[in-house]
């Protein structure tokens, strides 16, 4: 048997190529939409992709199995689980929890496993020859190392009212099909730390059934209320464009054909795409945008976390480019097009000969913690974290509006004094500052060090009553 692990780190994202030698038949479990890393494995191991199948109908990243289908008329094995809202809606062979098919000589067992979604199927695998008992579990969204998938994104990124407990209660049956499992089995699951499909993900690759029995705190509650209560606490906010995925891998995304390459503009196309209005996003250092930026630009900085804040930021179906190295160009194109974020109307490299052409360049008013202390009265702080982050601690009077919001949420930031924005190192909120500077909001200033800087100046730290009565109890 021939296996191998082909993570993505900028979606935390996991997916499988499995092999039988002895045939040269393959299998692809959850592809993402680039999926020349999985042609290029197999041909390397005299391998032919003839197989495709998905956990669930992913809300994180767009969908590869059409794409690789298309590419190597594969047999694509999808979901018919979950009722007939869940159906994907393009041609696919159904499964159905307690089926099972084969690659070559491996053993593929279907489980059905619902709780994240309720479609969600989780694969058995038995290699055969070597043995008669199962060696592998690709769990998807399903059990992850030390964490299990989050109920409660169809009901907050997907608006299905009422899903977020059924789908907690769901998960807690789930998992007595996990416990049935051999302590042997290999875990293999859909996402690492980093993922927002759970809270609290290890930043191992994968373990074994018997070690997520001792370790994984959700296993180790056996009362169904207290589980449905922890697991639906302190999950993360849901990134804006996981409704807009789960849409379109539902429905079957495009097929592209291969990666495409966005065109470096010529001083002139740049100048015609702004007077169009096209989205420019500034993928610099934060500390390099602070410096000089064209106006209204958004900074989203070429990091792990790029593709994630582009999905945040950024309008599906609406043109953007960017200012990116050539170097670094065809990397940040992958990492957009596995959101499904396909307009990339060209990029620029120079912004030097930009300047020199006369353009007007924006500079981000800074402020120290010293200062913000100095005066504090003065200015409106605005934390820009999650809301868990923020009730663990924050600065006394700040309000708190997640960056994703902001756009909705534009209304609710006092006029009447400078607006101090902040997260935790300064990452994102030189995402939120340039965000509040594209909609109009002039008067404001980000916080240097953020509040890291804060705390480590020993000024003081706002807990919520509630919060500091849990400290207390624990």
């Amino acid at each position: 048997m021939y296996f191998q692990h082909i993570y993505e780190k900028g979606l935390a994202q996991a997916s499988y190529l499995v092999g039988c030698q002895a045939t040269g038949e393959a299998l692809v479990i959850d592809p993402r939409r680039d999926i020349d890393v999985y042609l290029d494995a197999a041909e390397k191991q005299n391998l032919r992709i003839t197989h495709i199948t998905e956990t669930h109908i992913h809300a994180d990243f767009l969908s590869g199995a059409r794409e690789l289908a298309a590419a190597t008329g594969a047999k694509m094995l999808l979901s018919d689980e979950g009722g007939a809202d869940w159906r994907y809606a393009f041609d696919h062979i159904p499964l159905h929890g307690g089926d099972h098919f084969m690659v070559g000589n491996l053993r593929i067992d279907v489980l059905h496993t619902p709780g994240h979604t309720p479609e969600h199927l989780s694969f058995l695998l038995t290699d055969t020859p070597a043995s008669e008992q199962p060696v592998m579990v690709f769990t998807g969204d399903f059990v992850f190392v030390g964490d299990v998938g989050r109920p409660d994104l169809l009901e907050k990124a997907a608006g299905i009212k009422g899903s977020r407990e059924i789908g907690a209660r769901q998960m807690f049956a789930s998992l007595d099909t996990f416990r049935q499992l051999p302590d042997h089995v290999q875990v293999w699951p859909g996402h690492g730390a980093g993922s927002a499909c759970g809270k609290a993900l290890g930043a191992v690759p994968s373990s074994t059934v018997g070690y997520e029995k001792v370790v994984n705190w959700a296993l180790r509650i056996r009362e169904e209320e207290t589980f449905v209560r922890e697991l639906l606490d302190g999950q993360p906010e849901p990134p804006k464009y996981f409704a807009m995925m789960k849409q379109l891998n539902k429905v079957g995304p495009s097929v592209l054909g291969g990666i495409p390459h966005p065109a470096r503009l010529t001083l002139s196309q740049f100048e015609e795409e702004l007077r169009r209005g096209v989205t420019l996003v500034d993928t610099r250092d934060k500390l390099a945008f602070a410096g000089g930026h064209i106006p209204d630009s958004l900074n989203i900085q070429d990091n792990n976390a790029f593709s994630t804040w582009a999905g945040w930021m950024l309008e599906y179906g609406s043109p953007f480019m960017l200012v990116a190295s050539d170097t670094r160009i065809e990397e940040l194109t992958r990492a957009l097009i596995r959101i499904g974020l396909d307009d990339i109307a060209g990029y620029v490299s120079d912004m030097d000969r930009i300047g020199d052409a006369g353009h007007n360049m924006r500079v981000v008013d800074q402020i120290t913690v010293e200062e913000l202390r100095a005066n504090r009265s003065a200015y409106h702080v605005l934390d820009i974290r999650g809301e868990t982050e923020f009730l663990t601690g924050h600065i006394p009077g700040a309000e708190n509006i997640h960056a994703g919001a902001l756009t909705a949420q534009l209304d609710d930031i006092p006029k009447d004094r400078p607006v101090v924005v902040h997260c935790v190192s300064g990452d994102r909120s030189s995402i939120a500052t340039s965000l509040l500077l594209s909609k109009g909001v002039r008067n404001v200033r980000n916080l240097t060090c953020g509040f890291n800087g804060w705390k480590q100046a020993g000024y003081p730290v706002e807990v919520p009553v509630e919060k500091n009565e849990n400290a207390l109890a624990a």
